[in-house]
């Protein structure tokens, strides 16, 4: 993809090869952008925004987001394809994410046509008589969008869907692994009819650049997808007034709890934990099981992670497709090694298959000061551990800085309701996996897993303000 996607006269700062994660051939080239392209996009959003005038009115951008999934869909495989090929997603699972964006889209339509203000209850006090006053809904000013790489078009979709469907001028930086879906996606807004100032792609040269564009003065909201450590670190230099949201990871937890079907059990935790190479922030990674049971179960769940097909994520037939880059496949091959290494019991995987895949891997009881029990492990590997006491197994989830998503298995309602209270999540799955998400649904880590609440619904909530007009009469 050649064009810049930037509103801007200069020459590129470079280009920046797009490689496949599985067998490094090369995708595409994308330009680049350094600190004077920074000010440039800034300069062109902040500008749309003071201009009341120019601001897009809502029917107007209906038609776009309207428009937007028609093209979207008219593409579907072409996208799944992409966002495989970039991201390494097996095709299967491309598609899921594909039909989610495009869901996306129209879920900031439908919340488009009816968000609204409120009325505020005036009259109440002697001072108050006589006023009436109510608020509306305005664009908060310039969003910022740094994205991750694990979902090239629904996270794009995330961030920058809600930026166009409340008139908010967005410039979005992608993973540096993962441009290719998100420029197309603002393609594809662009070819829908919104004009190019409203939305700008910049995939920044270095730290310096990318640093400078969310730390600037004109930025009005910051959404964040990626590292605690980066986005807790930009969040402490965000200029006076910038409001953001940060979505980091988490080291999910699931406790099996009597009674519950083991049979459902280990087919959602396969899923949960296996799904796209356990690459995701609500991944499976920590189970606790009835201590007598805890083996065979761990067993039987490496039985199914041994038997899934590992391979090219653009092969339909592939069922868990690489890691992101070979550093990554080095890093979880030395935590699973620490972690055998300290006693835990390797039951399947536990090897690298290429400089690209790692097998998945199911670990019974590592030491608790292990880096697979403590840190989130992004990797194809699911931990296994008995407990005794359920209120154990309910401290040990517990007892991390991180808090996502949880699951408990149980078929007892008043257990499964108890211990939903007892976890410290914002949202715990009941019968099925942790990492279950509709884009409906509010998504929020709390503690170091995050700030703000995700969401399309949400988010769209955060990048508007309320303003209030109140009416003097007699």
């Amino acid at each position: 993809m050649d064009a810049m996607m930037l509103v801007t006269d200069r020459a590129p700062a470079g280009k920046l090869a797009v490689t496949s994660p599985f067998d490094g051939r090369e995708l595409d080239s994308v330009p680049t952008a350094g600190p004077k392209h920074v000010d440039d996009a800034l300069a062109v959003a902040y500008a749309l925004f003071r201009d009341r005038s120019g601001w897009l009115s809502v029917p107007e951008r209906v038609e776009i987001l309207s428009k937007t999934a028609e093209i979207m869909l008219s593409q579907l495989d072409e996208l799944c394809l992409l966002a495989a090929s970039e991201g390494g997603k097996p095709l299967l699972d491309s598609k899921v994410e594909v039909i989610r964006a495009i869901d996306g889209v129209h879920l900031c339509i439908e919340k488009l046509r009816a968000h609204a203000g409120s009325v505020i209850p005036l009259g109440t006090t002697k001072a108050s008589i006589g006023r009436t006053a109510f608020t509306r809904k305005e664009p908060i000013g310039v969003v910022v969008a740094v994205s991750a790489f694990n979902h090239p078009l629904n996270l794009i979709v995330h961030q920058v869907g809600p930026a166009v469907a409340t008139g908010c001028p967005v410039i979005v930086k992608p993973a540096a692994d993962t441009p290719l879906s998100c420029l197309r996606f603002v393609q594809i807004l662009r070819e829908a009819g919104l004009p190019d100032g409203w939305c700008q792609v910049m995939i920044t040269e270095n730290r310096e650049a990318a640093e400078k564009l969310v730390t600037d003065s004109r930025v009005g909201f910051f959404s964040f997808i990626g590292s605690a450590k980066v986005g807790w670190m930009l969040r402490s230099k965000l200029a006076p007034g910038t409001r953001c949201a940060l979505e980091h990871g988490g080291v999910a937890p699931v406790i099996l709890a009597e009674p519950y079907d083991q049979d459902a059990a280990l087919a959602s935790i396969a899923k949960g934990g296996f799904y796209h190479a356990g690459q995701v922030c609500v991944s499976v990674q920590r189970v606790y099981v009835p201590g007598n049971e805890a083996r065979n179960f761990a067993r039987a769940l490496a039985k199914i992670a041994a038997a899934l097909k590992v391979g090219a994520p653009e092969d339909a037939s592939t069922e868990v497709g690489p890691l992101i880059r070979p550093a990554e496949v080095d890093r979880v091959a030395s935590w699973v090694d620490e972690a055998v290494a300290k006693g835990a019991e390797l039951l399947c995987g536990g090897e690298k298959i290429s400089d690209s895949c790692y097998a998945p891997t199911v670990l019974l009881e590592p030491a608790a000061d292990t880096k697979v029990s403590t840190l989130e492990i992004f990797g194809p590997v699911v931990c296994v551990y008995g407990y005794d006491d359920v209120a154990d197994a309910v401290r040990r989830a517990n007892a991390l800085p991180v808090a996502f998503q949880a699951a408990v298995f149980c078929q007892d309602i008043d257990t499964a309701t108890r211990l939903c209270q007892e976890l410290d999540a914002s949202a715990v799955m009941i019968n099925d996996h942790s990492a279950f998400r509709d884009d409906v649904m509010p998504f929020a880590g709390l503690r170091e897993s995050g700030l703000g609440v995700g969401g399309i619904p949400y988010t769209m909530e955060d990048m508007q303000i309320d303003k209030m007009m109140v009416i003097k009469h007699t």
